[in-house]
Formats: structure tokens, C-alpha cells, sequence
């Protein structure tokens, strides 16, 4: 290199570090056409023009680079940046992958594919890139959050989680990404944390702060309803005066969307079901994203559903039901065949005979063993969870798939579930109790003496697992009449794209119920395990001899505590399931025979419920 070339290249670097970009751009159209191939002045120069948002011109410039020196991926890696912000992403991808082969463990790299692949919707491929980023960097925070973000779209609770590990703690966040951790993290059941995220979010400049500021507020509010702090979530309402709102420019519709939401999730609370209404659908108007209109969508049919609107509220559910369908289809489009099956868990079924084989291994006893709450999702166990949590013997840990994870580990390593079950030694089952408690420990780290409540539906499915690991576990099964589940799961805002698509049709829903019904009682004739059948119906009409049915089962002599839940519930906030809200309410009878409001649509899949509903011991 030249003194000419060293000089202008140090000129420019100067400029650039004094954050002068229109001076770097200018320095370098001084340059004489050697100068001009330079590879630190190339780099400035682009660096500048992006800066500046010449993406056409950065473009231009990076891939000169590139060719000029084709072995070095941060070339092919700013080309690929620049690409994306201009809106070429084939050759965004193409730039990423070709900067990939060259540096293959640059956490950056896989963190730029992973912002492509998230800008494109390909999430599966998105979550993969970023996981792989944090893999390699794991202080690398901005990958950390769009992880975190990808899996919480993708449904991946457990993988969002190990994300947003000690995210109280992360620097400040722009009011944008603070809105999604703030979210994030109020799903996990930190509340604080996410009102401290959003307390330190950094603003953009006027007159786009003011904007962000009530979207801040509206989060506020949403947050405050989630945690069922209703004088707090009405306290902040008033930062969203409905002619603040009004007076938003055009080009502001999503904190128009965000503040109307706000104000129809808090006239839901207060049993104002018209002016909700009314809310939803000016949030319909103006919401940007699939996922705002889709709650919408879901909020206004449960508004209309309230007023005894039935068939309009069953209108708005399609609309909802279409709206999340959208946001599957690029998750998991192979579950949108006719033939799928979201419930599906790997492995077959365990014979009698193959049961009979299996090797006899020590286990913890009954008092030792948690408490498995299962049953078909909306059937009640939400009710029953904060039943069992508010006596001081037991604890819940809210609703964690650790049951379903210790499959996936079994798989990972190359074993089948349930197969390989049977080929378990002692020390396999010991290792595999000791991660449960692992994770157990990792969100109850005060469980000390008490007896752990695992609240998770879909463990029905995963009965062989229990009882290899917990035989002598109680298990108490929650039985709702079918159509009353089956509406109530079409009527709620699920985040797992899986469920997304159970619920997009009852006649997915009913199919996914028998299938679930099937397998549960085909392991219950094979394990024989401790069961108690819990019946949302006889709960609301025989409350205190249910609640002494279930505290002889579980050998506990006072129950007292636990016809307390709904003061519990409301002490407690956070509850992770849509009945976050009705379980503070006490019991009642309000959601007994729902769906006959809604018997019409009903009718076609009667005939495939029919045999469940009369082995259950329900009518229609």
C-alpha cells in the first residue's frame, strides 16, 4: 500500500470514528482509481454509505469487495446486510451462506441468516441460525433476544427460556425490542422484570417518542390485567386518553392497535362486553401483524359470545381461527394436511405383555412423587392447579413440558420412547429423575418438603414415561363434557403453532380428543396407575364433597386451604393459562353446558364425540 493510499485510508478512519459518515463518503471521492480498489478504503466507504442509508450504493460497494476478495467472509457478510436492508434477500442468503462456508463458527454470521430467515417468516430456519449463534457466542445478547423471540413463535417454551436467562439484568433495550422482551418475559411470569425492561427502554428521538410512550403504557396495562393487578393495569389506562389516541398520525396505526387493545382487555374485566366489542373491532382497524388481529379477532368473540351474540361471536372466531392458520402455516406447514395429527407423540403404544417385561427398578413412593394434574386442555385443570397450590403441602410450578422433555432426551441419544423404556437401568431412571428435579428446581428452588404439583394437560399422552420414572405417582385426571372443552379451546388465542392448528376446526379438535381419549385409556389398562377422575361438573355442584374426595385420595386431612383457591389465585398473579381471569372468580356455573349456544355447529362432529361422550358418562 502506497503513503498516498495509508494516508487517505487514516483519513477515513479518523472521520469514521468521529462519526463523520458524509465525511468518509466525501474523502473517498477523492480517491485516484488505485486508492479506489483499496480494501480499508472500499470497507470505509461502504460502512459510510450505509451509514447514510445509500443501501444502493453500499451494495455496490460490498460486493466489489467481495469480488475483490472472495475469502474473506465479514465481506460477504456486510454485503449480505446491506442486501437485506435494501430488500434483495436472495442475495442476502446467498451472501450469508457463502460467508458461512468461509467461517462457519462466527456467531455473527449465524445471527444475521437467523434476522434473514425471521424477516422471511422461515422460523424453523430462523430459530436454528440463532440457536447456533448463541451456541457459539452466549453473551451475544441480541442473538440471546431474537432467539428467545423465534421460539417463543415457534412454541418452544423451554429453548426460550434458557434464552432469557438473567435478562433482568441486560443493558437497556430499544423501545422496540424492549416491547418484545417485555412481552417475553411477562409469558415466563416476571412481571417485574418486565416492567423494568420496559422503565429503561431506550426512546427513539421525537416525535417518535412520544408515540412509543403509549405503546410503553398500553404494554403496561396489559401486563398489569395478565397479573390480575386491575387497579394498577386501570391506573396506567390513563396515560391512553381515547383522543390521544385519535389524534396518533396515520402512519401509526400499531400503538393505535395497542392502546385499543389495552383499553377492551380492561372493559372485558369490568363486564362492559359492548364497549369491548366496539374496542376489538377499532383494533381489527388498524392492528398491522397476523398476531394483533388474530387476539382481536379472539376478543371480540368472547365480547359477543358474553351479550349472547352466538352466531356472530362464532363468525369472529373463523376470522381468528384463519388469522393464526397464517402465522402456522410458516412454523409448521407439514401439520396443515387434512391428515395430520398436532397431538401426535412419538413412539408407539406399550402392549400388556411388553409392559409385563419390563425390568422392576426402584422409585420414589407416592409422597415422594409429584402429583400429575393431566387432562384434555381447557377441562379444568387450571381450577384444580390453584386448588392443590393453595395448601401449604403442595406447589405448582405453573405449566411445564419437562415430562415431554425427558422424551425428546431419550430420543436425542438414540433411544425410542416407549420402547426403550423397558430397557432402562437403575442408573438410567435415576439420571432422568435427577433432570426432572434439575429443571423442577430451576423455577421452585423453595420446593423443600412440599409436594410438587406437575400441571400439564398433555401428560395424558405420556403415561409410560410417568410410570416408568413415578409408579406409584397420584394422577388425577380432569374430565369436562367434550363439547364444552372442545368450544372453550376453539374460543382461546393458543400460542403453540401446534395448537394453532388443532383448534382452527372442530372437526381437528374432536379428532385430536378421541385420539388423545384412546391412547389414555388403551396406557391406563396397560400401567394400572393411581388415578383420580376429576369431573369439572360435580366440582361446581359438589364442591366441598369433591374437595374431600380429592384430599382422601392424595391422604391429606385438611382440605380447607384448598376451597380457598380463588383468594390464593388472586395473591398470586401470574397464572400461565387463559384461565388466568376465572380462576379468581371462584367456582360457578357459568361454563356448564356452554355449548349448546353453539349446538348448530356442533352437529356435524356429534357423531365422532358420541362414543366419548357416553363412556364419559355425559349426554347431549
Amino acid at each position: 500500500m502506497s503513503t498516498a493510499t495509508t494516508d487517505l485510508a487514516s483519513a477515513m478512519a479518523g472521520a469514521w470514528n468521529a462519526g463523520e459518515p458524509e465525511r468518509v463518503i466525501a474523502l473517498a471521492g477523492q480517491a485516484t482509481p488505485s486508492q479506489g480498489n483499496d480494501e480499508g478504503v472500499l470497507l470505509l466507504l461502504g460502512l459510510a454509505q450505509q451509514a447514510t442509508a445509500r443501501l444502493a450504493e453500499a451494495t455496490a460497494t460490498f460486493r466489489r469487495l467481495a469480488q475483490l476478495r472472495p475469502d474473506v467472509s465479514a465481506h460477504w457478510n456486510n454485503l449480505a446486510v446491506v442486501c437485506r436492508q435494501a430488500g434483495d434477500l436472495a442475495e442476502a442468503e446467498q451472501a450469508l451462506l457463502t460467508a458461512l462456508s468461509l467461517a462457519p463458527d462466527d456467531a455473527e454470521v449465524h445471527y444475521n441468516l437467523g434476522l434473514l430467515y425471521t424477516q422471511q417468516q422461515r422460523w424453523i430456519q430462523a430459530r436454528q441460525a440463532l440457536l447456533d449463534a448463541v451456541e457459539l457466542n452466549p453473551r451475544f445478547l441480541e442473538a440471546r433476544l431474537q432467539a428467545a423471540y423465534v421460539c417463543y413463535v415457534c412454541g418452544d417454551n423451554t429453548q426460550q427460556e434458557a434464552m432469557l436467562r438473567g435478562a433482568i439484568d441486560w443493558p437497556a433495550q430499544p423501545a422496540e425490542q424492549a416491547l418484545v422482551l417485555s412481552a417475553m418475559l411477562s409469558v415466563q411470569g416476571n412481571l417485574d422484570a418486565a416492567l423494568r425492561t420496559l422503565a429503561r427502554a431506550q426512546l427513539p428521538d421525537e416525535p417518535a417518542a412520544g408515540i412509543m410512550r403509549l405503546r410503553i403504557a398500553a404494554q403496561r396495562v396489559l401486563l398489569y390485567e395478565r397479573n390480575n393487578r386491575i387497579d394498577a393495569a386501570q391506573n396506567e389506562l390513563r396515560q391512553l386518553s381515547p383522543d390521544a389516541l385519535d389524534a396518533l398520525p396515520a402512519d401509526a396505526q400499531q400503538a393505535r392497535a395497542d392502546g385499543w387493545r389495552a383499553h377492551a382487555a380492561l372493559a372485558m374485566r369490568r363486564g362492559a362486553y359492548a364497549e369491548a366489542d366496539a374496542l376489538y373491532r377499532r383494533v381489527l382497524g388498524c392492528a398491522t401483524d397476523d398476531e394483533s388481529r388474530a387476539s382481536a379477532a379472539f376478543g371480540l368473540a368472547s365480547a359477543r359470545d358474553r351479550q349472547g351474540q352466538y352466531p356472530q361471536a362464532w363468525q369472529a372466531l373463523q376470522e381468528a381461527h384463519a388469522m393464526q392458520l397464517d402465522i402456522a402455516r410458516n412454523v409448521v406447514p407439514e401439520l396443515l394436511a387434512p391428515d395430520s395429527r398436532p397431538l401426535q407423540v412419538t413412539g408407539g403404544d406399550v402392549e400388556y405383555g411388553a409392559h409385563a417385561g419390563w425390568k422392576p427398578l426402584s422409585s420414589p413412593g407416592s409422597r415422594q412423587s409429584p402429583v400429575f394434574v393431566v387432562g384434555f386442555p381447557r377441562s379444568g385443570t387450571t381450577l384444580l392447579e390453584q386448588m392443590l397450590d393453595a395448601h401449604p403441602d403442595f406447589q405448582s410450578m405453573d405449566e411445564r413440558a419437562y415430562i415431554h422433555d425427558l422424551i425428546e432426551g431419550m430420543e436425542l441419544v438414540g433411544q425410542q420412547y416407549p420402547a426403550d423404556l423397558a430397557n432402562l437401568t437403575q442408573q438410567d431412571a435415576d439420571q432422568l429423575r435427577s433432570v426432572y428435579r434439575r429443571m423442577v428446581g430451576e423455577v421452585l428452588p423453595d420446593l423443600g418438603e412440599r409436594r410438587l404439583v406437575d400441571k400439564n394437560p398433555l401428560n395424558m399422552l405420556c403415561l409410560p414415561m410417568i410410570m416408568r420414572l413415578f409408579p406409584h405417582a397420584r394422577i388425577i385426571l380432569c374430565l369436562r363434557h367434550p363439547c364444552d372443552v372442545l368450544l372453550s379451546c376453539s374460543m382461546q388465542p393458543f400460542r403453540s403453532p401446534a395448537f394453532m392448528v388443532l383448534c382452527s376446526s372442530l372437526q381437528r379438535l374432536a379428532q385430536g380428543y378421541v385420539r388423545a381419549f384412546e391412547q389414555w385409556h388403551h396406557d391406563v389398562e396397560v400401567f394400572t396407575p393411581h388415578v383420580l377422575e376429576w369431573r369439572y361438573e360435580s366440582v361446581v355442584s359438589q364442591f366441598d364433597d369433591q374437595v374431600a374426595r380429592l384430599g382422601q385420595f392424595l391422604e391429606t386431612a385438611d382440605t380447607s386451604p384448598m376451597t380457598r383457591f380463588a383468594e390464593h389465585a388472586r395473591r398470586k398473579r401470574f397464572i400461565s393459562t387463559p384461565s388466568y381471569a376465572q380462576v379468581t372468580e371462584g367456582v360457578h356455573r357459568k361454563a356448564v353446558d356452554r355449548w349448546q349456544n353453539y349446538r348448530e355447529q356442533f352437529e356435524p362432529v356429534l357423531p365422532e364425540l358420541q362414543p366419548w361422550i357416553d363412556r364419559l358418562g355425559y349426554s347431549t
